[in-house]
């Protein structure tokens, strides 16, 4: 799977773009300066944001704030029935904008800026939001601006949402620089179970180990080993939520290999032991 970094294009004079788009089982992990709210109107297959690794399925709602790689896979017995979602961009900017400024708009500007981790919002009846979604990517002008403020009321009304990936510094990742940050990145993800290596990761680079450490620390706030780490963590919360599976298992999984090493680093990063986080979907 490719990793890249995309440019979304809105028109002159127009501060927002929302589009019915069809989802690709080869769409690659993207990032892009903007603002996104992402609807699955219909597939399922499985969702990267940032080191976190979950399902989807139709109903789907994510926000997802500047420079957080993305993507969405469909599962390949879906690909025949048309998966599609409803994509709307916003810039980057309108947070700081003046329209934004205003006391009513102070909970949604703070929605926006928890939207870094993206926030996965959990809506038990998504039937008037998809109707207003869908209507968006008709409309211009005026019209189109107080229906985005009404899918932006009806987010602040949904108390369940899950903040998927962990703060690892995005804003920092995005300059000349970004294409190697980039294959890094994919690397890890591809590489996570069988075994990711710095000697490998620096020479996709072509550096030196010791090189390669210090650019990826300046560029991610992370040291190298810090990004893997959470990328396996993300990757255990996620099998020991949904699956039944052994902890021990998934362990190995996750690319550990030692369980006192996974228990240990799993806890530093969520707060609690793999057993008890299991727990708290009982």
């Amino acid at each position: 799977m490719e990793f890249v970094f995309e440019k979304i294009h809105v028109p002159n004079k127009h501060s927002f773009i929302s589009r019915k788009l069809p989802l690709k089982s080869n769409d690659s992990i993207h990032s892009h300066k903007n603002f996104e709210l992402n609807y699955i109107w219909s597939g399922s297959g499985r969702r990267i944001v940032g080191d976190n690794i979950s399902g989807f399925e139709k109903g789907d709602l994510v926000l997802l704030g500047p420079d957080l790689p993305h993507c969405w896979e469909v599962l390949q017995d879906e690909v025949p029935l048309n998966p599609t979602c409803i994509v709307t961009h916003f810039s980057e900017n309108i947070v700081g904008s003046d329209f934004f400024k205003m006391p009513e708009l102070e909970k949604v500007v703070e929605l926006l800026k928890q939207s870094k981790q993206g926030l996965r919002f959990k809506v038990q009846d998504d039937s008037l939001i998809s109707q207003i979604l869908e209507k968006m990517t008709t409309l211009e002008g005026l019209a189109y601006y107080i229906e985005l403020l009404k899918v932006f009321h009806l987010l602040l009304q949904v108390e369940d949402r899950e903040k998927l990936s962990n703060p690892i510094g995005y804003n920092v990742v995005f300059s000349k620089n970004l294409e190697k940050i980039n294959k890094v990145y994919e690397y890890v993800f591809q590489n996570i179970q069988e075994g990711v290596r710095l000697e490998e990761a620096s020479t996709l680079l072509n550096m030196a180990p010791s090189s390669f450490c210090r650019f990826f620390k300046k560029k991610t706030d992370l040291t190298f080993m810090e990004y893997v780490k959470r990328v396996r963590v993300g990757i255990a919360a996620k099998l020991l939520a949904e699956t039944d599976k052994q902890i021990t298992q998934i362990c190995y999984e996750s690319g550990y290999n030692n369980l006192a090493n996974f228990n240990y680093y799993f806890k530093h990063i969520m707060g609690v032991t793999p057993s008890n986080y299991r727990k708290s979907f009982e």
